[in-house]
């Protein structure tokens, strides 16, 4: 009985909202003509007159000051307005429309029955959508105490934001900690290190841990965040790398007695390659560029298997620097693939190469008369390609916005992995010649060939909705983040603009002419109050107005008034 019950208020309930989603025309002359049937018990006829007579005797001081006041309210909504929309990229007046409106509309349950009856196809998109929404740790992060901590102690400001930092935290625990960890006093303190927020404090306990035994974890967190040039870190590094790789022989031995020396063997090989990786990085800073690339190439050969950590990308940088391109290619012809997920540095490597080939002697008012040959061709599919994956990028590239630190994670197609590109490879690109003149003529004829990149997209995906949310969260507050597609102004700024541009020009009018405003008001308030409305036309507006300030009528002359 009480099933049945509900089930017949949800169908009421349905009706309702189906009625007033579909009918509300029909409901709005219906009200009208309530009003009308019963427009003499509540004597509105009475009510209109005595409002138009109580707003007959207002003074211009009061249009003035409503004016006014409607003015400033609305301003002040515009600027709360526009300072929503900057920091959260949305309306704050359509937001909660949207949220407390909707619902009782039934835009909910709408929404619920379409997403049940949604396609395979969809369902496949909104997956990949999500898996392109992924954070990702930056391959080519700076060092916090050599590299980002000099930026604040000149700039004074944060490159790194709070979420960014939380995210490099999580990573470490991932990494550098096991279950294992409270058996060993060093381990433990490690362990509790890398959940600190406060720097010194986890600088502190590194050194504690160090005092017990050689550490190597202690000694990547000094290394990270306590060095203050490239080549300290490389220094502790070294030593990390030679307590590492013992642990690693050690637990490479014992990882098939049990699942515990498993996940030790696990922890272990993750510091290891994190050790090397590093130092690596360390001889690419300091210009052993050479060094560098063997010490990538070794790692990717000892560990095939680690694909988190992005090796190949800081192999490609590298060779970039030594102009191996022949060495480049090799890489791409790996790692570009097509099940395999692309990044900006993959994309934008293949067309910098394809462009390399015929930017040198590109020149767009010659290929206008005589046309794209085959290789121009290809290198301009490959920018639009490139541009399709990160739109953001030639931005960068091309100097049109100004680069900062990038981020130790980013998010791919997003603003943060354009600026950990262009960081490392703006150089690449300069160094071959009319390879950004290239760039500059070709990348922005991407946008005709996806005009609705948030529902289809011509290589990839539809560009994801979410990288302008997660971007805010990776970058820092004094940069303007990179919104793709460009939004338009919401209706509701655009429309609290015209309000307060109009009350203000109405208030100024007042306020200079009083007199004739006053006029204008008591005319538009008797048309709409009296009841004899429909006997008003323009004329007698104009005939009042002349009255009121004693204006001569103007002279007219024999055959008109024939």
């Amino acid at each position: 009985m009480a099933e049945a019950a509900t089930g017949f208020l949800e169908q009421l309930k349905s009706c309702i909202v189906w009625s007033w989603t579909y009918l509300w025309t029909v409901w709005f002359f219906i009200v009208l003509f309530l009003v009308y049937i019963l427009r003499v018990p509540l004597k509105i006829n009475d009510n209109l007159s005595t409002v138009s007579m109580f707003l007959n005797t207002l003074t211009p001081k009061f249009y003035v000051a409503l004016t006014g006041t409607s003015s400033l309210i609305s301003g002040l909504i515009l600027i709360f307005e526009w300072w929503y929309f900057r920091k959260y990229g949305t309306s704050f007046i359509e937001q909660v429309s949207v949220s407390h409106l909707r619902p009782l509309l039934g835009g909910v349950d709408n929404n619920s029955s379409n997403n049940s009856n949604s396609s395979n196809g969809d369902s496949d998109s909104n997956r990949q959508s999500v898996s392109e929404c992924k954070v990702w740790r930056n391959p080519l992060n700076l060092f916090r105490g050599a590299e980002y901590n000099r930026y604040t102690w000149v700039t004074g400001r944060e490159p790194l934001t709070y979420y960014d930092m939380n995210l490099s935290a999580q990573d470490h625990q991932t990494f550098f900690t096991c279950d294992s960890d409270h058996l060993r006093p060093a381990d433990a303190i490690m362990q509790k290190a890398w959940r600190e927020r406060n720097p010194q404090a986890r600088i502190s306990a590194a050194h504690e841990a160090l005092e017990i035994n050689e550490c190597a974890t202690a000694y990547i967190l000094l290394a990270e965040e306590e060095a203050t040039t490239i080549a300290e870190a490389e220094k502790l590094f070294k030593q990390a790398l030679k307590a590492g790789d013992g642990c690693y022989r050690r637990s490479q031995q014992l990882q098939h007695h049990g699942s515990q020396y498993e996940a030790q063997h696990r922890r272990d090989t993750n510091v290891l390659v994190y050790i090397k990786r590093r130092l690596a990085m360390c001889a690419r800073r300091l210009g052993r560029t050479r060094e560098a690339v063997k010490m990538m190439r070794d790692l990717m050969k000892e560990f095939p298997l680690l694909s988190m950590f992005n090796i190949h990308e800081n192999l490609l940088e590298a060779l970039l620097e030594l102009q191996a391109y022949a060495d480049v290619q090799a890489v791409l012809a790996k790692y570009d693939d097509i099940s395999l997920p692309k990044s900006a540095t993959i994309c934008y490597t293949a067309a910098l190469l394809k462009a390399r080939a015929v930017s040198d002697k590109f020149s767009p008012e010659a290929a206008s008369r005589r046309g794209l040959s085959t290789a121009e061709m290809n290198a301009v599919e490959a920018i639009h390609r490139a541009v399709e994956f990160n739109p953001h990028v030639p931005k960068y590239l091309l100097e049109m916005k100004s680069l900062i630190l990038p981020p130790e994670h980013i998010l791919k197609r997003g603003d943060s992995e354009a600026i950990a590109y262009a960081f490392f490879h703006l150089a690449h690109w300069k160094r071959v010649e009319g390879a950004l003149n290239l760039l500059h003529c070709t990348w922005e004829g991407t946008f005709r060939m996806i005009p609705y990149p948030l529902e289809k997209g011509h290589l990839f995906y539809p560009y994801p909705i979410c990288t302008e949310t997660a971007d805010r969260g990776l970058l820092p507050s004094f940069h303007e983040v990179l919104v793709y597609p460009k939004k338009e102004l919401p209706f509701f700024i655009l429309f609290t603009a015209g309000l307060c541009s109009f009350t203000a020009m109405l208030a100024l009018l007042t306020h200079q002419f009083p007199e004739l405003m006053g006029v204008f008001a008591k005319a538009m308030i008797d048309i709409f109050c009296s009841a004899e409305f429909r006997d008003w036309n323009c004329k007698s507006i104009f005939m009042r107005v002349e009255d009121e300030l004693e204006i001569p009528p103007a002279p007219q002359s024999q055959h008109f008034q024939n």
